[in-house]
């Protein structure tokens, strides 16, 4: 005769419980960045930007709360996840629920609404103001130490676009608002703001993300979002500023030339960008010696970019349009920032303020 057993509902709780305690022990990185980093500190400004676009109608449901959503599109960020890849996973995974603060019963937003408050954040330009906002407290954190730039830039990927030769033709000249007006929901798939480029050998589509960041504490400082066949050192003059004169300058050669050098003598910088080797005038044993004392300090970028591409999953974009690009980008830095925060306070670099 077969026994059955009741289970009981403590049986949830305990089960959560030794599993939250395990991720804990695993290394759980949610869990780790909520230790440090207090979201409300950008509760003010969420709720200053977005409640002064709502409309004095308040019928219909209750929106959710800002900071609560502005985690989630954090979340989106940090594991590379679409729409509905996000609402599944809040859904399935404990330790997202418990980054969130939400409980099993709790009602969760659909991927519907986590694109319309992203969409939010993007179009109003309040993306640019968080991170702004973050900068400042890294600031006040002393952790931008103003003792040296790296400048760099990474492609972030757009969806590739099946366009005829002459589509394309017309895109290049800046034209490409006029294309699909018969079929409006085709343009609204077609990206003409992305480009076309080469760098050795390989082929992209997509958008830059141009960086400046701390040398030392390897935070980003400042960014800029351009399509991806313009010149690293045109965006020199739109990352470089007032605070970084009598400070070292650190870049590959991309970023030589005699309006590079005009830009960073402007902003009273020492340049300590590499130097490049010409046809019948190749770098001299000194020149090269030069290069690789810069180099070891010049590679600290690439831990930066390595960690967009390795622990946050690529850098890739599914939307249309470089104000999209630009926000997404910006959430991208925005992210590395937060969780290079919590590395550096692991290692001692800096105290949580409790």
């Amino acid at each position: 005769m077969s026994q059955k057993f009741k289970v009981s509902g403590n049986r949830v709780f305990f089960d959560n419980d030794l599993q939250l305690k395990r991720l804990s022990m695993i290394g759980n990185p949610l869990e780790a960045i909520s230790k440090v980093l207090d979201f409300e500190e950008f509760r003010a400004l969420l709720e200053k930007e977005l409640l002064n676009t709502k409309k004095k109608n308040r019928a219909g449901a209750r929106p959710y709360d800002y900071v609560m959503m502005f985690k989630i599109i954090i979340l989106q960020r940090y594991y590379g996840l679409g729409d509905q890849q996000v609402e599944y996973q809040i859904i399935y995974r404990i330790s997202f629920k418990n980054f969130l603060g939400l409980s099993s019963g709790d009602k969760i937003p659909d991927e519907k609404t986590v694109w319309a408050f992203r969409e939010e954040l993007t179009q109003s330009g309040l993306i640019e103001k968080l991170f702004e906002h973050f900068t400042s407290f890294l600031e006040k954190k002393g952790l931008i130490f103003e003792e040296g730039k790296i400048i760099d830039a990474s492609f972030t990927l757009a969806p590739r676009q099946r366009n005829t030769k002459e589509e394309n033709e017309i895109i290049k000249e800046g034209k490409g608002d006029t294309l699909w007006n018969d079929n409006l929901h085709k343009k609204s798939h077609k990206d003409i703001d992305a480009r076309w480029t080469k760098k050795h050998g390989e082929t992209f589509f997509g958008y830059k993300n141009h960086a400046k960041v701390d040398n030392k504490p390897k935070l980003i400082n400042k960014f800029a979002v351009t399509s991806a066949e313009v010149h690293d050192s045109q965006v020199l003059n739109e990352l470089l500023d007032e605070k970084d004169a009598g400070q070292d300058i650190y870049a590959d050669s991309a970023y030589t030339g005699q309006e590079a050098e005009k830009t960073i003598n402007e902003k009273k910088m020492n340049n300590e960008v590499h130097e490049k080797g010409y046809r019948n005038k190749p770098l001299t044993d000194e020149q090269k010696k030069s290069n690789q004392k810069k180099s070891k300090i010049r590679a600290r970028v690439e831990h930066v970019f390595g960690f967009m591409e390795q622990s946050m999953n690529g850098l890739f974009l599914k939307s249309v349009g470089k104000v999209r690009a630009k926000g997404i980008i910006g959430l991208i830095n925005l992210t590395y920032n937060m969780f290079r925060y919590e590395q550096l306070v692991r290692l001692n670099i800096v105290e949580v303020q409790k």
